[in-house]
């Protein structure tokens, strides 16, 4: 290899963000997700700059005369059943699904990847952690995050506590199965050779290593975090009123579906065009990560 293309190499990464690019859906939904979440974090903001008194007054505040009102040019999306704004309430939702849901896998990420790091290594380990992994994925994941909500109460802390647990199996086996084909591999020898620890291999080496399925994965699962949140809130575990929530706007919603299309549909709008921005991003990460498709 000369100088020349030397020089024209790229990194890793920026030959798998090359790749994705092509993919101009999955850049397309990267850029809607991406201002989503903007949007969403924009709230903490103006609920700090206004001391919280525009979500009081136009979130949360009921106006029954106004009630059902459809979709206008005052109210884009129309009025709820309590004459609450729409488009505020589905804006202000946004940061309990968008943001819940990626803290419940940045957690199950972590909880899941240490396990299944380990469990890879160590076949000691490896019986122990994918047994107790088994038990926990023979249950259904929204009924188990049911189960560990209804045990512990609801609140937006149990609430990612029981997507993160429901969660960390699936990362816990990504993981294994990588750490199993990277541990056999000749640096991982080398390094072992020269004196490096255990933990130090797996932190340094292994992990790293690791990552593409494990970032495909994050994608995916917070798809299914929204969707589980909305799904406990919708059945009255989840986010409890007054505060938006897209689950719990559905649930309320229900009994108007004939009468108020608006109300039912735009919180289920939010869901489906969030999880299938999720879901393209995360086929785009696939294809780009996939070390086959590479040139």
């Amino acid at each position: 290899m000369n100088e020349t293309t030397v020089g024209k190499a790229r990194s890793l990464g920026a030959d798998a963000w090359y790749r994705f690019k092509k993919n101009r859906l999955a850049v397309l939904s990267l850029i809607v997700l991406l201002a989503m979440v903007l949007v969403a974090f924009s709230t903490f903001v103006i609920d700090w700059a206004t001391d919280s008194s525009i979500y009081e007054a136009k979130v949360i505040t009921q106006d029954l005369r106004r009630r059902l009102e459809p979709p206008s040019w005052e109210h884009p999306f129309g009025l709820d059943e309590f004459g609450r704004d729409m488009l505020l309430r589905v804006i202000w939702g946004a940061r309990y699904s968008l943001f819940m849901g990626m803290a419940a896998v940045f957690g199950a990420t972590l909880l899941g990847g240490f396990l299944g790091a380990i469990s890879g290594f160590y076949k000691t380990a490896d019986n122990i952690i994918m047994r107790l992994m088994d038990i926990l994925l023979a249950v259904p994941t929204i009924l188990l995050a049911t189960a560990i909500v209804a045990a512990l109460g609801t609140s937006k802390i149990n609430l990612i506590i029981a997507i993160l647990i429901s969660q960390t199996p699936t990362f816990a086996r990504v993981v294994r199965a990588s750490v199993l084909t990277v541990k056999e591999q000749e640096y991982i020898e080398a390094a072992r050779a020269m004196g490096a620890s255990d933990m130090r291999i797996i932190l340094r080496h292994i992990i790293p290593n690791s990552l593409s399925p494990l970032i495909v994965q994050c994608t995916m699962s917070v798809a299914s975090a929204i969707l589980s949140i909305a799904s406990l809130s919708f059945i009255g575990l989840g986010i409890q009123a007054p505060m938006p929530e897209w689950g719990a706007m559905l649930s309320n919603a229900r009994t108007y579906i004939r009468d108020s299309w608006h109300i039912t549909v735009i919180p289920g709008a939010a869901i489906m065009v969030t999880i299938l921005m999720l879901n393209i991003i995360g086929d785009g990460l696939r294809d780009a990560l996939d070390p086959r498709l590479k040139n």
